[in-house]
Formats: structure tokens, sequence, C-alpha cells
């Protein structure tokens, strides 16, 4: 029997390590699998647990007021210590590029489990951008024993950084197999939700709507002021659309947001939605204007064109397949190219209709059967 241990403590991490706990649940005569959480973010985090209905065998509820990433950090490694000595993992699975992961593969590796990274490979190439997201997945893929790559161009980034080819596995993303599961349940006749249902009052579906996410801390203070004021402009030009945003908690965020939105009739300022939420209206929308890297992997599937407001990424297949398109946090690119999209059906359809580079479903299957297939000696 395999021992697994799946970590993570962030709603994104969440939502894409949920289906591979699933994945691992159905073959439980292969794994023991348990799942920690750091709760590095609480009331966000146990949104998509009970979505997905996982009950953690972990819980280390770290979030505290005036979190910093000093004290994150130690009391990650610190509290994952008597864990991964009393459950004593074979693998231990991280995602993406949290402080989570990256303590977490630190502590893992003292333990001697092998480390298993999903989403592993993507760079920027820019240890300041985004902070300290880029610092974080480098530093698991310097520890990882397996690189389970969403994408070829994830593969070669770890190629040039000679990992070794038999360690690199191409996979998908498992925010698609999330995605696809997420929709369908939303979908069935009995799926009730109070947030969809608010929604629905606000606004008219026979209008066009753009959805709108912002959070990232290279974007906080002139970049957020930036952000809103071309929201503005949009839509004081476009009466006809409605724009949707569902305000991050930071006070970063909230602070100019509120402050230059708030009296804006078409543009509607909401508390942050749980994920099923979101899904619904992600494919209810007909554009999004992010900073979310998820929502880059996500909407394309949904035949939805993403406008990024980062000035970088690092999920350039995106960029480079046509489905996403790098705003960053200037003004009049914003306001541009939302209105391009907006008023030009052609550009639309032809942003729409692009094949999503991110995945059919089964990144998750993948990953399983890849761990039974290297351990065929353990079990």
């Amino acid at each position: 029997m395999i021992k697994n241990l799946i970590v993570f403590g962030t709603r994104p991490e969440a939502i894409k390590m949920a289906p591979l706990v699933k994945a691992f649940e159905a073959n439980n005569n292969n794994f023991e699998t348990k799942v920690c959480i750091t709760a590095q973010h609480r009331e966000m985090l146990d949104q998509v647990l009970d979505f997905f209905e996982i009950i953690p065998d972990f819980d280390l509820n770290l979030m505290k007021p005036n979190q910093n990433l000093y004290s994150l950090t130690a009391d990650i490694i610190l509290s994952l210590k008597s864990i991964l000595e009393d459950f004593n993992p074979d693998y231990v699975y991280v995602h993406g590029d949290t402080t989570t992961t990256m303590a977490a593969s630190i502590a893992s590796f003292y333990s001697k489990a092998k480390v298993c990274h999903i989403e592993a490979g993507l760079r920027t190439f820019n240890m300041q951008s985004p902070f300290p997201e880029e610092m974080n997945r480098s530093v698991t893929g310097v520890i990882a024993d397996f690189h389970f790559a969403p994408t070829t161009t994830s593969r070669n980034n770890l190629r040039l950084e000679n990992k070794n080819e038999n360690t690199i596995i191409v996979t998908g993303n498992t925010v698609i197999d999330a995605l696809f599961f997420s929709v369908s349940k939303v979908k069935e006749a009995d799926f009730f939700s109070e947030e969809i249902q608010q929604v629905e009052k606000i606004l008219d579906f026979n209008r066009k709507v753009i959805l709108v996410t912002g959070h990232r801390r290279e974007n906080h203070g002139q970049g957020f002021i930036n952000i809103c004021e071309a929201l503005k402009e949009i839509a004081i030009a476009n009466k006809d659309c409605q724009i949707i945003y569902p305000v991050h908690l930071n006070p970063n965020v909230q602070g100019p947001v509120y402050k230059l939105l708030s009296d804006v009739n078409n543009i509607h300022l909401i508390s942050p939605l749980s994920y099923p939420a979101f899904v619904w209206l992600m494919e209810k929308s007909y554009l999004i204007i992010t900073d979310s890297g998820g929502v880059q992997e996500e909407a394309p599937s949904l035949g939805k064109p993403v406008l990024v407001m980062r000035d970088t990424t690092e999920r350039p297949e995106a960029v480079e397949a046509g489905t996403v398109l790098l705003v960053g946090t200037d003004r009049l690119k914003i306001v541009s190219e939302t209105n391009r999209l907006l008023q030009n059906e052609t550009d639309y359809s032809k942003m729409s209709k692009l094949h999503n580079p991110y995945g059919d479903g089964n990144a998750c299957n993948r990953i399983v059967e890849h761990i039974i297939k290297s351990s065929a000696k353990i079990i």
C-alpha cells in the first residue's frame, strides 16, 4: 500500500488538488491517501472543500491576522514535522507556487518523502514577478522528485534547468479536471446556491457581462488605480454592458476599488464568490478581465476571451494560443482591448473558439497511473 499525503493551503490550490484527491481515493486498493491543509486562506478554502466533499485528515489552521511570509513559512515547516513523522508518507503532493507549496516541499525533503510537484515548470524567469510565487515554484522544482508539468512549454522549462527527463511527466492541468466536474455539478437540477441567486437578481444576462477579478501584490498601489480608472471608462462608454467584480478582501484591493467604482451604475461590486458560483459566472460572462493565473487556464475551456492585467505570465501557452492577451495595468490598453472585443464580433469569435492548451480533463488520471507504474515494486 502506497502512502500519499496531499498538502495545500489556498483556494486555488484546493480547486486544482481536489480532483487529484478524488482520483487517488478511487484507487484505494493501491493507495492510502490523507489530506493536510495549512489553511493559508481559511474561509475561501473551506468553501472549496465543502463543494468537492473533502474532509481533511490534518488541519493546521495557520491563518492569522496580519500574516507575513516569514512567520507563515516557519509555521508550515514546524507544523508539518509531526505529521510527516507520524504518517511517514511515501509521496507528498504539493501544487504550484504558494508559500504552502514551497514550505511543505522543504519539510517533506527533511522527512525523506518523495515530493511530487503538480503544475510544475511554470516560469517567468523573473524572481520579482510574480512575487513570491516565482521563487516558491523554483525552490519546489529544485526539491521535487517528480514534476507533473501541465504543458510541453513547462516541460521544456524544466529541461533547461537540467531536471532528469524521466522525472518530468506532461499531464495537462488539473484545473481543467476540476472545471469540467464543477460545470457539470452546478448544472444539476437539484444544485442550489444562494450566491448564484443573488447574482441573478443583479445582472441581466441578455446584456453582455464582463467579469473582473484582481488581487496580485505587484498591482497594489498605482496598478489598481489604473485598473479602476480603466473599468470606469469602459463602463461609461458601454452603457449596455455590465461589469461585475467580486472584490478581493485585501484592503489594498478594496480601498481603490470601492473609492473609484462604487458610484458607477453598470459596475457591480460584490463579495468574493465561492468556487462553484464563480465557475457559473464565468460561463455566463461574455469576457473576463483578470490578473489570476487559474482563470487564464479555465476560461478558454468555456470559450471566454481573457484580458490579463499583468506584464508577465508564467502561462505563455495561452498567450501563444491566442486565448488570452496581456494588457498589464496600462489604462489605455485595458480600455482599447476591451472595447475591441466588445465591438468587433469577428475578433471576439476568433478568440473564443481557440483551443485551450491546458488539457482535456484527464490530468489526474495520468498522475495516478504514473505513480502506480513508478511504484510497482512497492505494491
